[in-house]
């Protein structure tokens, strides 16, 4: 969602240059591929609408940048910030002499919806956040360049590749529609629960490896007057995190296709859903919550979680730099992946994981060229270290971090659990390519921890939103196998 940005850590005796070093890390990390990417759309010349903004193309120029020319760059300024972006526009400006006019926001719908109907977009867009103009509306509309011809140009670190071949692999496929990607999810990003360290060492509590351990850590956290699970309620995102990681864990990578291709039991009928959602709700029901959780914010319950009113939360790993003002210096925060149900097919190492934060060009942008050739730069080693610095976060650049970067102790965390993971790791996609299916189930969720509905009814919802998605021609479009 990237409406934040964080990670964690285990400090075991592997040291921070060893977990950053990604010839080691990306050997072990992988993301299933999807047949659908063989088939992306191979990307031709420059676009004969980029006019006055072009300049001569050429071997170390392919998009045509002009000097002189402008770039309207707009950044979604959560918890990643912005800083990263502004060296970029530093380091573009000092290489091609283009001028970056620069806005960072979190209010993308509000301030880029009117430009995008007034056919007058940014050149780059970090279309990210609560306030995110949906990819899949974008798309439909015809706002949105196709990525091809960026991803088929040579790389700047090898010209003997193309961009593509330089990503690890999988991660282009949160940003497809339609056979094409048309945007850049940027940031490799683990979803799962959270934990102090500190708490668990103080408590004598050990990582939970089953839901069962997990509710018995809860209910002794409730003894002592600490909640057990906190959760973003006015954002039903995060709780979605807890139900679908453990519908995938425990169906496997089936269950979790079967709710990206709208299948009719994708929900109802799933012996995974329904033992998901009523482990979730089992939460509810003993009271483990943290209180007040359902009506919190997201930054409003996770600065309770750091300050102990929580054992647990539910994220994505842009959490820890969210959460950079408020975390204590000695919290400790550890990334955590979801606890098995009985029966569950997949391991407890496995983690959800693939890209996030997505970057768009519009297909409207005034500087085409520079944009094209601002996302390829983007995608070399010395942008994604850049980021690695100022975000601390990994990118979807093959060992695309040096060595001597030193990230915060949540990054390690993650890097760990996705070495430990290996190949089993699973990325929904129906969040993408299914906004407002997406916002149903969610909402289907705030109703299920406010005790207002039933997981028997949580389900019959779910599976309303994915049959009416099922109706419309264009979802035949996307398809995983």
């Amino acid at each position: 969602m990237g409406s934040t940005s964080a990670e964690n850590s285990n400090k075991g005796s592997v040291g921070r240059r060893d977990l950053i070093n990604w010839s080691a890390a990306l050997g072990l990390i992988s993301v299933p591929t999807m047949s659908v990417l063989s088939a992306c759309a191979s990307g031709g010349g420059d676009d004969s609408s980029d006019n006055d903004t072009g300049g001569k193309t050429s071997k170390s120029n392919p998009f045509g940048v002009k000097d002189g020319s402008k770039l309207d760059v707009v950044i979604f300024k959560g918890g990643y910030g912005d800083d990263y972006a502004k060296a970029w526009e530093a380091s573009f400006k000092k290489k091609w002499g283009v001028t970056s006019v620069h806005t960072g926001t979190q209010e993308i719908t509000g301030k880029l919806q009117p430009r995008f109907n007034a056919g007058n977009p940014p050149d780059i867009v970090d279309d990210s956040g609560a306030q995110q103009i949906p990819i899949d509306v974008l798309y439909k509309n015809g706002q949105l360049l196709d990525l091809a011809v960026v991803l088929d140009a040579p790389s700047i670190d090898d010209p003997s590749k193309k961009v593509r071949d330089t990503l690890i692999p999988g991660t282009l496929d949160a940003g497809m529609q339609g056979g094409k990607v048309v945007a850049l999810n940027y940031i490799y990003t683990v979803w799962g629960l959270w934990y102090s360290g500190k708490l668990f060492k103080e408590k004598g509590w050990t990582e939970p490896k089953t839901w069962d351990e997990f509710l018995a850590i809860c209910k002794d956290a409730k003894s002592q007057g600490i909640g057990g699970l906190a959760h973003q309620g006015k954002y039903p995102y995060y709780i979605n995190v807890a139900i679908m990681d453990l519908i995938a864990k425990t169906g496997g990578l089936e269950a979790m296709k079967a709710i990206d291709n709208l299948e009719p039991n994708a929900f109802v009928g799933s012996d995974a859903a329904k033992a998901a959602v009523e482990a979730v709700y089992e939460v509810v029901e003993k009271g483990y919550l943290m209180p007040g959780t359902n009506g919190l914010t997201h930054t409003e319950s996770q600065t309770r979680w750091n300050q102990y009113k929580a054992v647990f939360i539910t994220s994505g790993s842009w959490l820890e730099n969210e959460q950079l003002k408020t975390t204590p210096s000695d919290f400790d925060m550890k990334f955590l992946p979801m606890p098995l149900l009985p029966g569950s097919k997949l391991p407890f190492e496995a983690i959800r994981a693939g890209s996030g934060e997505p970057f768009i060009i519009p297909a409207k942008a005034k500087n085409l060229p520079a944009a094209k050739e601002f996302v390829r730069m983007m995608l070399s080693k010395e942008w994604s270290t850049t980021f690695a610095k100022e975000a601390n976060s990994l990118t979807i650049v093959k060992d695309g971090v040096d060595t001597g970067v030193q990230l915060r102790p949540g990054t390690q965390s993650t890097v760990e659990a996705s070495k430990a993971a290996g190949d089993d790791t699973f990325r929904y996609l129906y969040t993408e390519w299914y906004s407002e299916m997406g916002t149903a189930i969610e909402n289907a969720s705030n109703e299920l921890m406010a005790k207002r509905i039933q997981p028997a009814e949580w389900l019959k919802r779910a599976q309303a939103a994915v049959d009416k998605q099922a109706k419309d021609p264009e979802s035949k479009k996307n398809h995983r196998d």
